[in-house]
């Protein structure tokens, strides 16, 4: 099982964001790490932040968490994979979501109309414009057409898709043309009992194999558990009011979404990431690492760097 990190983790200072990113995915990979993703933002892009890792950073690999797909054409979208798995050496994989129609229609402008339908077209359209380099499609909600023939990129194979699917009709969807997905604040109940079968399910129904299960956590090693446990609470409380994490924390008898942050000493931490695992996650990935004291950051990375190393030694 891939342990990763998800970037920026919070707390990052420094004159030049982009500097300290590269320099704290360095530290990931001199500690063990073997994957790291960045989380789209607004004032960051996280396509640039994975292609500039990818050629700094050698052997680890790196992903987005998650890119919405909604302001981004297939088109474009294809162009800046391409060119991350080029710099990587074809260690990049794509991570992209639906968002939420607040977020799209308040920040973008663009209607947020029929999503599933448009998850459905738009990994159509991208699947064919990795492996095949040009497409000419018409759906109900996207028109994608490549007008100067293949776009191919020596040193870029098709990179995964995931999706950071969590409904029952997201899932199946992922499952029919995407590589994976990229749950947060997932439980292992809602794991185990609805997200894993759910999806293997739908694969089976397709013909294709169990997608991957790429746990995104929320973890620190800490010695202040009850201080920050507040604070999780009170960070977190934004997850609760959006109806599809309402529905994945409910599946998973989890009240508070703070609940789920993994906080404690090496061992506890260490042992909720072994939760989900057991679980149904193939990968687990975790994030706001940032969320305490450099220190508290350092550690965590040091435990998730032995845990890979164990998971190493293991299958051999």
């Amino acid at each position: 099982m891939t342990v990763g990190i998800s970037l920026p983790a919070g707390g990052e200072q420094g004159e030049n964001l982009v500097t300290t990113l590269l320099d704290q995915a360095r530290q990931a990979a001199d500690a063990g790490i073997g994957a790291v993703w960045f989380s789209q933002r607004q004032d960051l892009d996280a396509l640039s932040l994975a292609a500039l890792t990818g050629q700094a950073v050698p052997g680890v690999r790196i992903g987005t968490s998650v890119v919405p797909l909604y302001p981004r054409h297939p088109i474009t979208l294809a162009a800046q994979v391409r060119t991350a798995q080029a710099a990587s050496g074809g260690r990049f994989q794509l991570g992209l979501g639906l968002s939420a129609k607040f977020f799209v229609e308040d920040s973008y402008g663009v209607p947020f109309e029929r999503p599933i339908r448009h998850l459905r077209e738009y990994l159509e359209a991208l699947g064919t414009l990795l492996h095949d380099g040009e497409i000419d499609f018409q759906g109900q909600t996207l028109r994608a057409r490549t007008a100067f023939g293949p776009a191919g990129v020596p040193g870029a194979p098709p990179a995964p898709v995931l999706v950071a699917a969590m409904g029952p009709q997201a899932l199946r969807v992922t499952a029919e043309l995407a590589d994976g997905v990229l749950p947060f604040l997932a439980a292992p109940k809602a794991l185990d009992d609805y997200l894993v079968p759910t999806l293997n399910s739908a694969a089976a129904e397709a013909g294709r194999r169990p997608p991957r299960v790429v746990a995104m956590l929320p973890a620190l090693v800490t010695t202040r558990t009850e201080e920050l446990r507040a604070r999780a609470h009170e960070d977190l409380t934004f997850y609760e009011r959006f109806p599809s994490y309402r529905d994945i924390l409910d599946r998973g008898g989890v009240e508070r979404a703070g609940d789920l942050f993994a906080l404690g000493d090496e061992e506890a931490v260490a042992a909720e990431i072994r939760r989900y695992r057991e679980a149904g996650a193939s990968e687990v990935v975790v994030t706001q690492t940032g969320f305490g004291t450099e220190e508290e950051r350092l550690r965590t990375w040091r435990l998730l760097g032995e845990l890979a190393r164990q998971e190493a030694r293991a299958g051999e």
